[in-house]
């Protein structure tokens, strides 16, 4: 790990640049486009899958995707996004693998990705730094898309500094009774909703997703068991659920 010295234009919207920012795995991500992802730790399936989804389809552009390195949203954007794609701001030092639950995730994020952190190495996370956290993960994006949040959550917290410095807040739309924080930011048009994932990617950037063979997908194409995918491609079957694209009947995977 080392110390970034330059300036950072996005950080400039903070109260307060940085003093410090420490870093490990690839700079030139803070280059590109960025959009940060941020929502429950405990998210519906529906929420989880979408910014998956999102995080996917903005990588495949080229853009940067920025989020917390927490459970939950955090961790399914970060995946959505692979290692080589996204942004992953800490609580805590770069060297404490937090939460324990996404350490691999964050290995792979710092070998291929890019970490980032204020705090010193050897800090453990409290509850204010996961405060500044937040603020630095919505002023590194161009917008905040929400997937999911309740009125009193921490994500609302990131709200407020989106607000604050005046980026664009993005949501996906939920039905009554879930999402609440989300739901009320659409009722006050404070936010705007998300209905294509494939538009709302595009606008971002000119550059449209490469095409790649995908042996993980011709495998599917001959519907194997869910035990020969598990064992012959592991986490990559749960990725591939998540965001939909295969679907489980009877025993066997199959494309969708």
């Amino acid at each position: 790990m080392d110390r970034i010295h330059e300036r950072i234009d996005a950080l400039e919207s903070m109260r307060k640049y940085p003093e410090t920012l420490f870093f490990k795995g690839d700079r030139s991500l803070l280059k590109r486009p960025a959009v940060s992802i941020v929502g429950s730790r405990r998210p519906t399936r529906y929420a989880s899958q979408s910014a998956y989804r999102i995080a996917n389809e903005l990588s495949s552009r080229g853009v940067s995707v920025v989020s917390g390195g927490a459970m939950g949203i955090d961790a399914a954007a970060h995946r959505g996004a692979g290692a080589f794609g996204t942004i992953a701001v800490l609580p805590c030092g770069i060297d404490v693998r937090y939460p324990a639950i996404n350490a691999g995730l964050l290995d792979e994020i710092g070998e291929k990705g890019l970490l980032l952190s204020q705090f010193e190495p050897g800090f453990r996370a409290t509850a204010w730094s996961f405060v500044v956290r937040n603020e630095l993960v919505v002023a590194l994006g161009s917008v905040l898309v929400v997937a999911e949040a309740e009125i009193d959550s921490g994500s609302m917290r990131s709200v407020e500094f989106a607000m604050r410095m005046g980026k664009k807040i993005y949501v996906l739309p939920h039905r009554l009774g879930e999402s609440n924080g989300t739901n009320r930011l659409l009722y006050e048009g404070k936010a705007e909703a998300i209905y294509d994932i494939e538009d709302f990617a595009r606008s971002f950037s000119q550059k449209e997703p490469e095409q790649k063979d995908d042996p993980f997908m011709r495998f599917c194409a001959g519907h194997p068991t869910y035990e020969e995918a598990l064992e012959k491609f592991g986490e990559k079957l749960f990725e591939a659920e998540l965001e939909g694209r295969i679907t489980v009947c009877n025993g066997r995977v199959m494309p969708k």
